[in-house]
């Protein structure tokens, strides 16, 4: 009853707010605040059923908040954009954050109100989804539940239910692999996180890709520890659901587990019929990847490899340019510096993006300038516990659970760099790739809290006093740029500084841990 009261009523408010038909949006809205009410609360019953009252009573207060936060951020961006973003621009005065975003749901509303089948999202003229699963799915929300008018909040509630979907399932998994006080922690981080937050508020592949995620993470671990083939469908779901939207990350999640099932099974090895399995689904999303990606670039190259191998080269190619043509210090440090140094750098200055001391200097618009701070510290929060995650030992995490996360570590972290030069200096699209995988960077993120608790170790606070002095000298020399406070250092200079403070921090950390050994053996 509470959830048939409070879909009605939240139907109400955010129909009164599109255009067309109150009462066919109302209808429209109730169904879909409904269906997610009734996913949502399911999920964590679901997990009720076997966690602790206290940390169900936590989950479903995660799950509340994160729905809650993913469709006030949709509904408020798409509000305030048109007043207080930038003038002239066509997406912020439809109330959208992203280009890729508006571009494909207007596609979708065009197929929804013409006469084509919705299949059609499929075929190759529909550019703006490279691999039609998440326009198919935009043009029959449209077709059948927002036929009179444009309702674009439809497809943002639906983002803010699979941003949300997902924490049940990441918390089950969580906690039977590594305990209830990693998946707390993973939780509240995969609930929170202002990347996660912003994508989830607008109708992009990111949250729909963080739901399929978990759906392979719990059937993968469920089967893995209690052996129970049933939940082998989660996954099965998962995989589609991946192909669907996004082959590439279908791919790289067989790569994860099956590194990890390699890891954790006797002696280095694994069944032959998951190795067989794995394969089939494999081959059959790189041809799927290429076939997407040939039709929108005509990149030749033959064999599937060929093309993905293309696409890849002419993308770093691009993002290499456009870093250089958007940017004239950045363009006079490529003339300066030898030609082999120019990638590393593309791939540090994508790691640091969005950079933080940039959006605290720079100035711009309100809005853009809260949602940038947001973003930036977010990344910035999460990015020193993901470089401990290669030597944080929590106590479950022993034998070869170590192993496991000191796989997704490095796969982590090849995401982020390999994602940084795709991406390149972008500060939009380079932390949304890196955001597909943020599922596990949580979980890596929440080991290394549970680590820091349980230990106090005095890396992680060395660990963001490095940070810190990055963040420092790099606001100075933008306060310098922009505002004329302060004195100005050459870039050469200024990464010599970092490089010699960070020196420091570290030999100070080494010798004071060799003076506590030293006590100790006494």
């Amino acid at each position: 009853m509470w959830s048939l009261s409070l879909s009605l009523a939240a139907g109400a408010g955010i129909a009164s707010i599109q255009p067309g038909n109150w009462f066919m949006g109302w209808l429209g809205f109730s169904f879909l605040f409904l269906l997610s009410c009734f996913l949502l609360t399911s999920s964590i019953r679901w997990v009720e059923q076997t966690a602790n009252l206290p940390y169900s009573k936590t989950l479903a207060w995660m799950v509340a908040l994160a729905f809650a936060l993913r469709l006030l951020g949709g509904v408020t961006t798409y509000l305030a954009l048109p007043i207080f973003g930038h003038a002239g621009d066509e997406e912020q005065s439809a109330g959208f954050t992203y280009t890729d975003a508006y571009r494909r749901d207007e596609q979708a509303w065009d197929l929804a109100v013409s006469d084509r089948p919705i299949l059609d999202a499929f075929n190759s003229r529909f550019a703006y989804d490279q691999y039609g699963g998440l326009l198919a799915f935009s043009a029959l929300i449209y077709r059948y539940l927002s036929p009179d008018a444009h309702r674009v909040l439809m497809l943002v509630l639906m983002s803010a239910l699979m941003g949300a979907l997902g924490l049940p399932f990441l918390w089950k998994a969580v906690s039977l692999q590594w305990g209830d006080k990693v998946a707390m922690a993973s939780g509240w981080i995969f609930a929170l996180y202002p990347e996660s937050v912003l994508l989830g508020g607008v109708a992009m592949r990111e949250p729909y890709l963080l739901a399929f995620s978990t759906f392979c993470l719990w059937g993968f671990v469920n089967w893995t520890v209690n052996r129970e083939k049933k939940s082998l469908a989660w996954l099965a779901i998962g995989i589609v659901g991946m192909l669907l939207v996004s082959p590439s990350i279908a791919l790289v999640t067989l790569v994860i587990l099956g590194g990890w099932l390699y890891f954790s099974s006797e002696r280095g090895r694994f069944p032959w019929w998951a190795a067989v399995v794995l394969g089939i689904v494999f081959v059959a999303g790189l041809f799927l990847l290429s076939s997407a990606l040939d039709q929108q670039g005509n990149l030749g190259g033959g064999s599937p490899l060929g093309v993905i191998q293309n696409f890849i080269r002419e993308s770093f190619k691009w993002n290499v340019y456009k870093i250089e043509e958007g940017s004239g210090w950045v363009q006079k440090l490529f003339e300066e510096m030898p030609g082999w140094m120019q990638m590393p750098f593309v791939m540090i200055y994508g790691v640091l993006q969005p950079v933080l001391p940039a959006i605290l200097i720079v100035p711009t618009e309100v809005i853009w300038k809260v949602i940038g701070i947001l973003r930036a510290a977010g990344w910035y929060a999460l990015l020193p516990a993901l470089i401990l995650s290669f030597w944080a030992e929590s106590s479950p995490s022993t034998g070869k659970r170590r192993s496991v996360i000191l796989w997704l570590s490095f796969v982590v972290w090849g995401w982020i760099l390999f994602t940084a030069l795709r991406g390149g200096g972008d500060q939009w699209d380079n932390p949304r790739y890196r955001t597909i995988l943020f599922m596990w960077q949580a979980i890596l993120a929440g080991q290394v809290w549970v680590w820091w608790r349980e230990t106090r170790n005095a890396w992680a606070a060395r660990m963001l006093a490095m940070e810190v002095v990055l963040v420092a000298v790099f606001a100075e020399w933008y306060a310098n740029r922009y505002l004329h406070i302060g004195f100005q250092l050459p870039f050469g200079g200024m990464v010599a500084l970092i490089l010699g403070l960070w020196s420091l921090i570290l030999a100070w950390g080494i010798w004071r841990d060799r003076m506590a050994h030293r006590g100790h053996s006494v």
